[in-house]
């Protein structure tokens, strides 16, 4: 039953059996507490008042005498009645009574102790008598020598005592049952609070929500952080830190070991997304070495009596599409051979009905003499870049950009330098570099007037290799080299999608590029081209590659039979 309670109602049945047990513990010690002070003032009371009857020298003077009870009766009662004690005796120091409250115990002896009295002390007791039990106190009376003659003791009974002491346990009651009617006001309130946050729930179920919640985030192939409002990173899960380069870190950190944005290798713009708390829905950033698809919202409570829900912070969500976006580059890449390979069968489409149109008339001789020629010519052209460049997907990458080149008016010339080849490098990154880089190139020479030029210069040594693209195009402002590198940054006029970034290509070639050379551990550059070729110059430097990686162009050793 008590499994099914809410921490809510559980702090408050425990706080409220706190409190009353609080009460009942110190409203008993105040109790015996104003009944030891009750006593204690009845007792400094009783002294005051046997003292100033012993003073008295009416009473030392009926000691003396045959019947000291005719005198000192009529004088007690009366300051009994003054006093509002419940008697007074005065005795012989032999115990004798000379006056008592009730006259018929009179000559009767004194009980109680009356020893230190006739030693000459004060002293005070409680003790049952004639009366009950009572509070007294005992003085002598002594004569000019120091002798004892008398004995005075004034008492009150401890019925009456505790009748007194009765008048403060009322006030000791009622502030116990307003200590316990505020501990349980607080305990309620804070429980409305508590059912509030946790929705109701109780300490088990909230454990297996968080079982299930750590799960989760360690299971899901989204990378996940959660940043609060002063922009501290209260979480991030496994794949969010191999999406940022981050240190493996636990689910939930403890407060003062979790790290705030400014201290974690982010890049600028993830940094000023996580901190802005803006909600962002499917915007691309690129890291270091990916392409990352970012949603983020602000973490709200829930609603509260038609208040503002607060707001705790922000959860971002991180998705990797970098395989996509190299996918994307492959099938253009694929789209440009296609189409080089679609002009190049129109062309030869036309060459062979020419062929084919100078054999109907005779012409044997022209015909074959044409088809040589065409064919030493393209022949040539693949010699030329085969030879050039020993990567036959580079090789193949530009014999389809030459082919577009031709195509859209343009010239693309290829200039081959140095002896160490380029078999080791990263393929798939060589084709995003240079397939975007000449891509950009060919757009800026055919909006170009002629003529139309694009320059690839390859040159290799035992350091580096460096790839030089330059056009003939318009070239770039100075004011801009440093944005058109950012992604979702275009000079190309907007397409259909109205020049949304990422779409169309537009704003992502370049962006792709400085990613691959950062991820190769290179450098790009861009300037101006020379006076032959007026528009921009892009130079890639990359490490020289690994020169045990085997050569693909290298004949394949045959097998002894």
């Amino acid at each position: 039953m008590i499994r099914r309670w809410s921490i809510a109602r559980r702090l408050f049945v425990a706080n409220v059996l706190f409190v009353l047990l609080l009460s009942v513990v110190l409203g008993t010690a105040a109790i015996i507490d104003a009944r030891q002070r009750t006593y204690d003032d009845a007792g400094r009371r009783m002294q005051t008042v046997a003292a100033a009857v012993a003073a008295n020298p009416l009473v030392l003077q009926a000691a003396g005498t045959v019947s000291p009870s005719t005198t000192l009766q009529p004088y007690a009662a009366k300051v009994m009645a003054a006093a509002g004690v419940d008697f007074i005796t005065i005795m012989a120091p032999d115990r004798t009574r000379w006056t008592h409250a009730n006259p018929a115990e009179i000559g009767r002896p004194y009980i109680g102790t009356i020893d230190p009295a006739l030693r000459g002390e004060t002293f005070t007791e409680v003790t049952a008598g004639t009366l009950g039990p009572s509070v007294r106190t005992i003085v002598p009376v002594k004569d000019d020598g120091g002798t004892v003659r008398a004995l005075v003791a004034a008492g009150v009974t401890v019925r009456n005592v505790d009748i007194a002491a009765s008048g403060r346990f009322g006030a000791i009651i009622a502030l116990c049952l307003a200590l316990l009617a505020a501990g349980s006001l607080a305990s309620w309130l804070l429980g409305r609070y508590l059912r509030s946050v946790t929705r109701g729930w109780g300490p088990e179920q909230l454990a297996q929500l968080f079982a299930y919640y750590e799960s989760v985030l360690h299971s899901v192939r989204e990378g996940v952080v959660l940043i609060d409002t002063r922009g501290t990173v209260v979480m991030y899960n496994d794949q969010a830190a191999e999406l940022l380069g981050l240190e493996p870190s636990d689910v939930g950190p403890a407060a003062g070991a979790a790290p705030r944005l400014a201290e974690l290798p982010l890049d600028a713009s993830l940094r000023e997304l996580f901190g802005s708390g803006r909600t962002a829905h499917d915007e691309i950033h690129l890291s270091d070495s990916r392409i990352l698809v970012v949603n983020q919202a602000p973490a709200v409570g829930p609603f509260r009596g038609g208040r503002r829900p607060a707001v705790f912070g922000t959860v971002a969500t991180l998705r990797d599409r970098t395989e996509i976006e190299s996918l994307g580059s492959e099938l253009e890449t694929m789209r440009t051979l296609s189409g080089a390979l679609r002009a190049q069968t129109h062309e030869h489409a036309n060459r062979l009905h020419m062929i084919v149109s100078l054999m109907e008339l005779g012409r044997t001789g022209d015909a074959l003499d044409f088809a040589t020629k065409d064919l030493e010519l393209s022949q040539r052209l693949t010699d030329d870049i085969v030879g050039s460049v020993d990567e036959p997907v580079l090789s193949a990458l530009i014999m389809g950009k030459s082919a577009e080149a031709h195509e859209r008016g343009a010239e693309l010339t290829v200039d081959v330098s140095g002896d160490h080849g380029l078999h080791g490098l990263a393929v798939q990154d060589l084709v995003t570099i240079l397939g975007n880089l000449l891509d950009n190139a060919l757009d800026a020479a055919a909006a170009a007037p002629p003529p139309r030029r694009v320059s690839l210069a390859i040159a290799t040594t035992p350091d580096d290799v460096t790839f030089t693209v330059a056009d003939s195009g318009p070239g770039i402002d100075p004011a801009i080299a440093g944005d058109i590198l950012e992604y979702g940054f275009s000079t190309k006029a907007p397409g259909p999608d109205g020049g949304v970034p990422g779409a169309g290509g537009r704003g992502v070639g370049l962006a792709l590029v400085r990613q691959a050379v950062k991820r190769l551990d290179g450098t790009l550059s861009i300037d101006a081209a020379d006076d032959e070729l007026s528009g921009a110059l892009f130079r890639v430097v990359l490490p020289a590659p690994d020169s045990t990686a085997p050569d693909p162009t290298a004949p394949e050793p045959t097998k002894e039979t």
